[in-house]
């Protein structure tokens, strides 16, 4: 992402609003603009391999592993406005356990990319699955979408929910229940 052709993206954008980009409060405001969506948008810049940087760890446990309440942050690929939520991570674990930061990570990776909120969920519970190979991974994420909020249907207390059950979550009535239970 070049800096330059971003910001000289963000003076048209002004230009063509009928805006003056270079009065005081605006003559930054493209550079800024810029340097906040290659942040926003940081994902792309990143792989699996590098968030995860060999964090596996042998373990006996094959028990539910929960990483509860992950705060996300992200881009709605159709209006490129915010949705705000919290993830839900779990997976059962097969000889192998995954640092608790690279969870939270992985799900800031993916997050950090324009997106609409199914595709996240389902692109969080693959790269578990794949990191792991767990028996099973669920993933729930709850999210406001600032394009139902600020524009459209303007509907200000409307929560998405999306779910991605893999394995043993999809498979046994009470895993999932357990996981469901266990969250709420």
């Amino acid at each position: 992402m070049s800096l330059e052709k971003l910001t000289d993206n963000y003076h048209q954008i002004l230009c063509n609003l009928g805006e003056d980009p270079e009065r005081g409060g605006l003559k930054d405001t493209p550079k800024r603009a810029a340097k906040a969506m290659q942040f926003l948008c940081h994902g792309y810049q990143q792989t699996l391999e590098e968030i995860v940087n060999g964090a596996l760890f042998d373990s006996d446990n094959d028990e539910m592993v929960i990483v509860q309440d992950i705060e996300l942050y992200s881009m709605c690929e159709h209006h490129m406005l915010p949705f705000i939520g919290k993830a839900h991570v779990a997976y059962l674990p097969q000889g192998k356990v995954v640092g608790l930061s690279k969870v939270a990570r992985i799900v800031d990776m993916y997050a950090r990319r324009l997106q609409i909120q199914e595709n996240l969920t389902l692109q969080i519970a693959n790269a578990v699955q794949s990191v792991t190979n767990a028996k099973g991974v669920a993933v729930i994420i709850e999210a406001k979408h600032m394009c139902m909020m600020m524009r459209g249907v303007q509907k200000q207390n409307s929560l998405m929910r999306t779910s991605v059950m893999l394995g043993m979550f999809r498979e046994s009535v009470n895993t999932r229940q357990e996981f469901l239970q266990l969250i709420s």
